[in-house]
Formats: C-alpha cells, structure tokens, sequence
C-alpha cells in the first residue's frame, strides 16, 4: 500500500510540475521507482509512464510545436536514445563492483555507480543558477537533440538538456513546451523500444512478480491527472521552486543509490 501511494503521489506531482517547467518526469519519478525495483526495472518502468504520459501531453499541447525546430532535434535524439539504452542493458548485466553488509547485503554495481553518478551531476545543474539561465544558440539543436536523447536513454534524464537546447529557439511558452513533448515522445519511443528488445524479457518478470504492471498502470492514470493540472496552473508555478525540489531529492537518491543502499 505505501508503494503504490508513494509511486501515484509523486507521479501526480512530478506530472504537474514538468508540464510547466519542460523538464521530464522521468528526473522525478526514476528515483521513486528505484526505491522499490533494481535500478534497471526502475528506468524501464519510468520509461513506460514517461512515454504514456507524453501522448496524453502530446493531445493536449502537442498542437503548439514549432515542427521546423523539432525535426532537427528528434532525428539525432531517436538515434543516441537508442544508443544511450543499448549501454544500460549491457549494464545491468555486470557483476558487483563492492559488496559489504549494512542491516543486509549491499551491492554496489556499474549500473548504480554510473545512474548515480548522473543524477549528482543534473542534481547540482538543477541547483545552478547559470544553468537556470543556460540556453544555446539555434544553430546547436541537432547536438541537443543527441545529448538529450543519450542521456535519456542511458537513465531517463532527458528534459533539462531538451529545454537547455531549445528554450533559446522558441519565445512562445506554449510552442516550447509543446515541442519539448513532441521530442521527448520520439526519444521515449526508441528507448523504449530498445529496452523491450534487449532485456526486457528478464526486467518484466521481476516487475511483474513485484506487482509492478498494476503499479505502473496506476502510475499512468495518476501523471494523466497531473499533466492535466498543470495544464490548467502552468503561468502560477515559479520555477525556482520545482528546481529546489528536483534538485534535493536526485541528490538524496543519488547518495543512497551509489552506496548501494537502494
């Protein structure tokens, strides 16, 4: 019961609060999964939620994408997306780097290290007040486009880099968070399609066993609702504010992630 509580409220709250700032749920509500899966069924999982989400976003804001800016993103995105999944599979197969007992075993492995890693490094930009205000010229969307989509597909940090690139090209509020959900479904569709592919075979068999199908089910239609809101409050929300947020909870993560305690 406290899983699936924890899991819908923050994906109702993550939802929200990144239609309104362009960053993705999943720098959110990875970290939640991760609580209660192996890091792998986390980042697979998120990527289900993510990529329903961005459909259901896609009908409501997806009308206002600036197609012109997209295409140039989407296409390297979809390319290093995949990419970027091919490596967390290869990943999640590696042995432990360090072991030791602490109220259990701990394991410490390459997927965890190079997840937490990660996180740190986009939990200290989202602290950044000159990564707040870090936006790229017009001409650097393709390289956007790849990083963001790598990135995306390596641990489902995809919305920071995304907004970074793209904010600097699109002035209209509403054409930039539509073109943000029109990136991120192509980049959610390749990774996902990657993960199904590779490992998703063993990935689902924890997940179902886990209860995880109706977790992530719940997940949907609770990020639905929260899309929703933040649709209708998106000029209310002061962006400092989700910045804090973001940024504490993938840095408490990140710390017990890397140190093998989740």
């Amino acid at each position: 019961m406290l899983m699936y509580l924890t899991v819908m409220v923050a994906a109702l709250a993550v939802a929200a609060l990144t239609l309104i700032s362009g960053f993705g749920i999943g720098t959110l509500l990875m970290p939640v999964f991760a609580i209660f899966f192996p890091i792998e069924a986390a980042v697979a999982m998120t990527a289900v939620v993510h990529l329903s989400n961005n459909l259901f976003k896609t009908a409501l804001v997806g009308k206002h994408a600036d197609w012109s800016i997209a295409l140039r993103f989407i296409i390297p995105g979809l390319l290093f997306s995949a990419f970027g999944a091919y490596l967390l599979t290869r990943m999640a197969v590696s042995e432990p780097v360090y072991s030791y007992e602490f109220y259990g075993a701990r394991d410490m492995t390459l997927i965890k290290l190079v997840i937490a890693a990660l996180m740190l490094l986009f939990a200290i930009l989202e602290f950044s007040k000159r990564f707040e205000g870090l936006a790229f010229p017009k001409k650097y969307i393709p390289l956007g486009g790849a990083l963001s989509g790598f990135f995306g597909g390596l641990s489902g940090h995809q919305g920071a880099l995304r907004s970074a690139f793209l904010i600097r090209s699109i002035d209209d509020k509403a054409k930039f968070i539509g073109t943000g959900v029109v990136c991120s479904v192509v980049v959610d569709l390749s990774r996902v399609a990657v993960y199904g592919t590779l490992f998703f075979g063993g990935t689902l068999t924890t997940i179902v066993d886990s209860g995880g199908l109706n977790l992530i089910s719940a997940a949907v239609l609770t990020a639905f609702l929260g899309s929703f809101i933040g649709n209708r409050f998106m000029k209310k929300v002061k962006m400092r504010h989700v910045r804090n947020l973001v940024g504490w909870m993938l840095l408490t993560v990140a710390l017990l992630l890397g140190s093998g305690m989740i």
